[in-house]
Formats: structure tokens, sequence, C-alpha cells
């Protein structure tokens, strides 16, 4: 029933099944089968008729192309997490850092010795409880997941396992942190408080809409004074002390235009405080080297804060916020903000900001209104011109 021992077709997945022996010297059953790659391969059981079932199963999942070779199913996951770790070299640096922290602290020490083969839906389950549990924030616990997902998604493309049993794992949901914005009139009165000669950083972050390592990586060739124009095409990040400079966060260059009174803010801060070669950063910390986020915040940001009398927990990140807020205020397209900030499509700008456009609901009732009122008038009228005279039909 299984073919002939020469028939061994990779492309029509029918292989020979080998005998199943019994041991008379151990009583022991061997189950022996030919493997894809058309190697012998066999496994023992105390019992016959567990060897019979183990290779009808066996071939079963061959004849569907869902074969897994044990010896890579038995690999244990940190051996396969650092082989998969190896091969993201394509990512940011401080997004790899992320992936490093998060497997480090939080997946290998509940999965690192595990045989891939092992890990079942209910292992990552009791993962995702224990690390709630530990007081590890929802979205922190979602982000832990998805560094494992990713690698039993690799392990199922490579063939290590036959099936991903991260998929489908319920996770909590994350809390949003509440968006902070600021007015026109609170812009100016931080940058008005904050140390100079970083006034100009501010509106260029609350109108300009950068993300702080786009702003901290801008450079002279960067900026078009004589059109209010900014080239955004780097980005700085701190990664294990280090300062690295590459792409934007979807590594596109994209074109920001400021206000007259921003580009007014430019040009004095170019003839000022930058150095003249092309290459020159725009902001940088007082000995002249490249601001850091941490230091940043700490020595100058948070004082400002407290100058302006602005809510203690607003973030140099809500900046870029401001300016989205604002620019809705002004009637922006979200086409335009979604360009104006760089997102990577319309949905993540009106998953962001849609709340903020001016909402249809009152112009609809007030339409609808009208149409009710339109309605009842016609009723009455119709009423009127059918009436008929009381006492009419008993005279006739």
């Amino acid at each position: 029933p299984h073919g002939t021992p020469g028939h061994n077709s990779f492309a029509s997945l029918t292989y020979p099944l080998l005998n199943v022996d019994v041991s008379t010297v151990r009583g022991e059953a061997q189950a022996r089968y030919i493997d894809p790659a058309q190697r012998e391969r066999s496994k023992t059981f105390d019992r016959k008729i567990d060897a019979e079932r183990f290779l009808t199963g066996m071939e079963s999942r061959k004849q569907r192309d869902e074969w897994i070779d044990p010896a890579l199913a038995a690999t244990p996951f940190g051996d396969w997490a650092g082989e998969w770790l190896a091969t993201r070299s394509h990512l940011k640096a401080k997004t790899l850092q992320g992936y490093e922290s998060l497997l480090r602290v939080w997946v290998l020490p509940f999965f690192g010795t595990m045989r891939l083969e092992r890990i079942d839906a209910m292992s990552v389950d009791r993962w995702v409880a224990e690390m709630l549990a530990s007081g590890l924030s929802p979205s922190r616990a979602r982000q832990a997941y998805q560094v494992l997902n990713a690698i039993l998604k690799a392990a199922v493309r490579n063939r290590y396992l036959s099936s991903n049993p991260a998929e489908g794992t319920r996770l909590p949901k994350p809390r949003h942190r509440e968006m902070l914005f600021v007015t026109a009139q609170q812009l100016d009165d931080l940058a008005e408080a904050i140390a100079q000669p970083y006034g100009t950083l501010i509106f260029v972050l609350g109108y300009g809409g950068l993300r702080w390592g786009e702003a901290a990586a801008l450079r002279r060739k960067r900026i078009d004074v004589l059109n209010s124009r900014i080239e955004v095409a780097e980005s700085v990040a701190e990664v294990g002390g280090r300062l690295i400079c590459g792409t934007t966060k979807n590594h596109r260059v994209r074109t920001v235009v400021v206000p007259s009174a921003v580009r007014q803010m430019l040009n004095d801060h170019l003839n000022t405080h930058v150095e003249q070669e092309a290459d020159a950063l725009l902001f940088t910390a007082q000995r002249g080297t490249p601001l850091r986020h941490s230091n940043f915040r700490r020595n100058t940001w948070r004082p400002a804060v407290a100058a302006a009398s602005l809510p203690e927990q607003l973030r140099i990140h809500d900046l870029r916020h401001t300016a989205a807020a604002l620019m809705i205020a002004g009637g922006a397209h979200p086409e335009h903000i979604k360009r104006h900030l760089g997102h990577s499509s319309i949905t993540v700008t009106m998953d962001q900001y849609g709340h903020l456009y001016p909402s249809e609901a009152e112009a609809v009732a007030a339409r609808l209104d009208g149409t009710l009122r339109a309605a009842r008038t016609d009723n009455r009228r119709t009423r009127q011109i059918g009436q008929v005279e009381p006492g009419a039909i008993s005279r006739a």
C-alpha cells in the first residue's frame, strides 16, 4: 500500500514505509522510515501498535508536506533564537537593541532551554500570565510576545516546526497613554522659558512635527530658509550609550514646510549658532557635541516645562502631537498631515489624530432635524387640503 522500495519520488510525495520490527532481545518495536530527504530514520516504542500508529501519522504528514525533521524540532529555543537574531541585521540599531533586551530579560528565562517541539499554546499562555503577574505593563508584555511570535514563525518557515504555538494567543489590551497637546501660546511660553539657544528647537518640534531623533540629526544643508523648508532625511538614536545616525523611522526622506516666523528663527539660528560646514549639526549640546535625549530631557526640558507652568508629564514627543493638533485646527487635510509627520500610511494618521477633526455628528443631526420639520409641514398641508367641513356628510 505504500509503494515499492524504488519509488521514492519527491515530486509525487509518495515514500516507502519500511517494516516494523519487534526485537526479540529487548522486546521493543522499532519504527523505521525514509524521510523526504531519502534518509533512513528510526524510532523505538515499547509496543508494536504505537510504532505502527507513529508510522501512519508520519506517512500522512509526508503526504501533506508537513513532515518536520525531529532533530530540528528538538533544537533548544535559545539556540534557534540566537540564529534568528543574527538575521535581523537589517533593523535599526535601536530596534535590534530592543529585541535583544526583550529576549534576555523576558523570553529566554522561560523558553531558553525548552526544545522547540515542546513549546505549546498552554506554555505561551502561562508565560504571558507570569509576565503580567510580575508587574510588567501590558504594552511591554505585547512587545515581548511579538518577539517570541516572530521567532516561532521563522521556525515554521524554516521547517523546524509544523505550526506556530504562539499564534492566536490572547493578549492584554495596552493602556493607551493620553496624548498631551499645548496651545500656540503655551508653545511660545515654553520656547521663552527654555535655555537658549533651544527656543528654535521647540518651534521646529512644535510646528515642524519632527521626531526627536530627526531634529537632533538636522544639518545646515537640510535647511532651505528661502522656501521655509526642512529636509528630513536622517535620525539619531542612542543605543547602548552610543549615538548612531541613520535613516528616518520609515527610511524615507520628506520635506516639511514651516511657518514664515519659524523660517526667520531658523535663519537667525543658522547665522548665530551653527558652523558654516554643510554637514554642521543644527542643534548641539553646549560643548558642540550631538544632543542626547536623556541629558536634554533632564537638564533642559524639565526645568523649562516647570518654568512655563506646563503639566509635569509633558514629553518632548508631545510637541509632535501638538504640531498635528495645530495643523488640524488650521484646517489641514489628513493627507497633508501624513506627509508632514512622515507617517507610513493615512491609516496611522487617522488612528492617532482622527478624533481631533471636527465631528460631523452635529451637522448631520441638524440636517435630519430640517428633514423632519419639512415632513411634518408637508403632512399638515396635505391634511388641510383634504379636510372635510364639519357636518358636510350628514347634510349630504
